[in-house]
């Protein structure tokens, strides 16, 4: 059973969250903003009636959740008592402890995310590497465990683009994970993720190593204003569809938008190449491929951000977005993050989408300088 050391850390724990979290002052910002929505003419002006609602629904966020956490680690003290009056067993103040550190861990966590962008849903997009039907066998494995991750914690997942590898797997996946938080908490798995195996694809049963690209952006909705210059856009029409037979798309449906983009500081042009084959309503694809030109301009302005931090705190480890992030190596059993050395033996939870070891590890060691 918990130790009395152990209840006092979680209490201890809870009120340092009060204090960190500023709950007093965010029930009275609550109270004063839930206000404002009731003044005459609120919804007047839509867009900043949006904001302001979602304003309301962050601030009531965080002090739900200190509340839940407040009233777990109260459970845990009374089924303490009722434990020494042999009123509950010990096994039910164990479970009552688990379900409070974990709430406590949970608000820690997201207490780190505390940037422009860490609150918002993301785009995930995932890339192939060299090596054929091995790196596309690995980049679906890749989607799976993202789109795992995102299910046990009930986000929302909708597919954008999706290319099928020649044999197996994917050459490219674009999905989208709708739900607070989902950058702040993905951010961190931008970069490259290395496999090592003994490949099924290789007649020899050699131990092969493939790569592929994951970049996660920020999900940008109507409130945040981004200007895209539409002399520098362009689009092409394709059919979507199945291989063959009922679900062939007779219409071009399928959207490419090209977008030539000139960064204002170094002058460095590159062309944005967004596909969406999302659905077979090509109004849809396109207003939806537009959405996702914000999102890739809004996180170009973001690094750029964080590259003028970097240079004023020069001293400090940099987050590297383009490296090698992770090695998965099934053969030894191992599972190991380079940037931050957490590592695990269990590849197959990994595989399934268990990586929140690898998201508050990656958070605990950037969040601070990423502020």
């Amino acid at each position: 059973m918990i130790t009395a050391d152990q209840l006092k850390d979680i209490k201890e724990r809870t009120a340092a969250l009060k204090q960190y979290l500023g709950i007093d002052e965010k029930i009275i910002q609550v109270e004063e903003e839930q206000l404002r929505t009731q003044a005459p003419g609120f919804w007047d002006d839509a867009k900043a009636a949006e904001a302001q609602m979602k304003k309301v629904k962050s601030l009531q966020g965080w002090v739900d959740g200190y509340k839940a956490v407040y009233n777990l680690t109260e459970e845990v003290e009374i089924a303490m008592e009722m434990f020494r009056e042999e009123a509950v067993t010990e096994e039910e103040v164990d479970d009552a402890y688990a379900r409070a550190l974990a709430a406590i861990e949970e608000l820690e966590l997201k207490n780190m995310l505390r940037q422009e962008a860490d609150s918002m849903s993301c785009v995930l997009k995932i890339n192939s590497g060299a090596g054929g039907t091995e790196s596309q066998d690995w980049s679906e494995m890749l989607m799976r465990m993202y789109m795992r991750w995102a299910e046990a914690n009930k986000y929302k997942l909708s597919t954008i683009n999706l290319q099928e590898g020649d044999e197996a797997g994917i050459k490219t996946a674009t999905i989208q994970i709708d739900g607070p938080f989902a950058y702040g908490y993905l951010k961190g798995e931008n970069g490259v993720h290395r496999l090592v195996r003994v490949s099924p694809y290789n007649a020899q049963g050699k131990r092969m190593t493939s790569f592929a690209s994951v970049f996660v952006t920020p999900l940008v909705d109507d409130t945040i204003e981004i200007v895209i210059n539409p002399a520098l856009l362009s689009w092409d029409l394709f059919r979507s569809g199945g291989a063959g037979g009922q679900n062939v798309n007779k219409v071009e449906s399928g959207v490419r938008l090209r977008y030539q983009y000139k960064d204002p500081d170094t002058g460095e042009e590159e062309e944005i190449l967004i596909e969406n084959t999302e659905t077979r309503d090509q109004p849809k694809n396109k207003e939806k491929a537009l959405a996702l030109l914000k999102s890739q301009l809004y996180d170009k302005e973001l690094k750029k951000r964080q590259r003028e931090k970097d240079k004023i705190e020069a001293g400090k480890k940099k987050i590297e977005w383009g490296s090698q992030i992770r090695s998965y190596v099934f053969d030894d059993r191992r599972v190991k993050d380079h940037r931050t050395g957490h590592q695990t033996s269990d590849v197959g939870g990994v595989m399934d989408g268990k990586i929140d070891g690898f998201i508050k590890a990656y958070l605990m060691e950037f969040a601070e300088e990423a502020q």
